[in-house]
């Protein structure tokens, strides 16, 4: 076997099959290709792991690589989660699981969008990923199982705590509508018998069923609230985990309780890295975006681009410390800057307190540095 031969194999096992993969609800399209202008696509069924690996095959032989070479592929995160990252892992691939709002789209009005075309457009820039261009795309961080299923406790909480609030709201609206909305508390289900219409006659059967059917679905979800939030005080209390330490932390300042301490230490700060101040407000999206070209300098306000959950309770939390933090250094602050202005201002100021705010956290939790002026209860 010449030189030449023996370079042309080892090259050979060397190339990298990229495939980029459409996942939809019924059918994955599968997009690959070696590095080179050619091209292969196939489709398999949803969820046909088996198929989706005997396609990547096929894909190794059209493209004219042998059956060991490597495989890189990538999807957009989305309603399928990680557990196909995961299973192409396990399969011995690497796979990037990618930010969608990061991928780069034409800003015509009208543009063509079709399977085929995103698949093309998400293996170039994975190719172009692969060859070592910085900031082609943003790649999402995935969890472990057991990280992602610690976060499902205080999701739950939050979808139920607004289903209570719309049963509770649908109630009123139907007493409303015939003129017994003022007054109306939570237990309207106890005292449906005696509420009167306005003219002084019982409610009418059929409203009044309903009002009944909705409030045996509020007190249900009460029950599994009430469960859940005692399931989360034990894992607390009781807890050695990582989470568990970090909420027993974070709850000895004063203005940060439990519901909250849980949420920020599930989501992020009992498994992410976080190497500096900007990464941390990165990972909320309250980092500024701002617009300069040529002449033309403006602030748009926070990116929004990270963890929601996190930025939703870091603005509540943003005015209770004002409250029951007064003397610390971040209250000042806020005071100095925002105190004296209007209700807009404010609200742009509590948004900068926010992402100040979080980082302080941070290094609460990671380096045990308690901010400046801050109050702490008894341990």
């Amino acid at each position: 076997m010449t030189q030449a031969t023996l370079q042309a194999e080892h090259s050979a096992s060397e190339r990298t099959l990229l495939v980029a993969l459409e996942l939809g609800g019924t059918r994955w399209k599968l997009t690959a290709s070696s590095g080179g202008t050619k091209i292969t696509e196939t489709t398999v069924a949803a969820g046909d792991v088996e198929g989706l690996g005997r396609a990547i095959q096929a894909a190794k032989g059209r493209q004219g690589l042998p059956p060991e070479a490597r495989v890189v592929s990538c999807y957009e995160a989305g309603r399928d989660g990680f557990w196909l990252h995961r299973e192409l892992e396990r399969r011995g691939g690497r796979n990037l699981v990618v930010d969608s709002s990061s991928i780069e789209v034409n800003r015509r009005a009208r543009r063509a969008k079709t399977d085929r075309l995103d698949g093309r457009k998400l293996l170039a820039m994975l190719g172009r990923s692969e060859a070592g261009e910085l900031g082609v795309w943003r790649v999402v961080r995935v969890p472990t199982v057991e990280q992602e299923d610690a976060r499902r406790v205080h999701r739950e909480l939050e979808r139920l705590t607004k289903e209570r609030t719309g049963h509770l709201s649908r109630i009123r609206a139907l007493l409303a509508l015939h003129g017994v909305g003022p007054g109306v508390g939570r237990n309207v289900g106890a005292r449906l018998a005696t509420l009167r219409l306005r003219d002084g006659t019982p409610l009418p059967p059929q409203l009044r069923a309903e009002i009944e059917r909705e409030a045996q679905r509020r007190e249900l979800v009460e029950a599994q609230i009430r469960e859940l939030e005692a399931q989360r005080r034990q894992r607390v209390k009781e807890a050695a985990s990582v989470a568990a330490r970090q909420v027993r932390q974070l709850t000895r300042l004063k203005a940060i309780g439990e519901t909250s301490a849980w949420l920020m230490a599930q989501e992020i700060f009992a498994w992410r890295q976080i190497r500096n101040r900007r990464e941390a407000g990165a990972l909320v999206g309250l980092t500024p975006t701002p617009y300069a070209s040529d002449g033309s300098h403006r602030e748009q306000g926070v990116s929004k681009a990270g963890n929601r959950h996190v930025r939703r309770v870091l603005i509540q939390i943003s005015w209770t410390w004002l409250r029951h933090q007064p003397d610390s250094a971040l209250s000042r602050w806020f005071q100095a800057r925002f105190g004296q202005g209007a209700g807009r201002m404010r609200r742009v100021g509590i948004v900068a307190l926010a992402r100040r705010l979080f980082i302080a956290l941070w290094r609460f939790v990671e380096f045990g540095l308690v901010p400046d002026g801050a109050r702490l209860r008894p341990a």
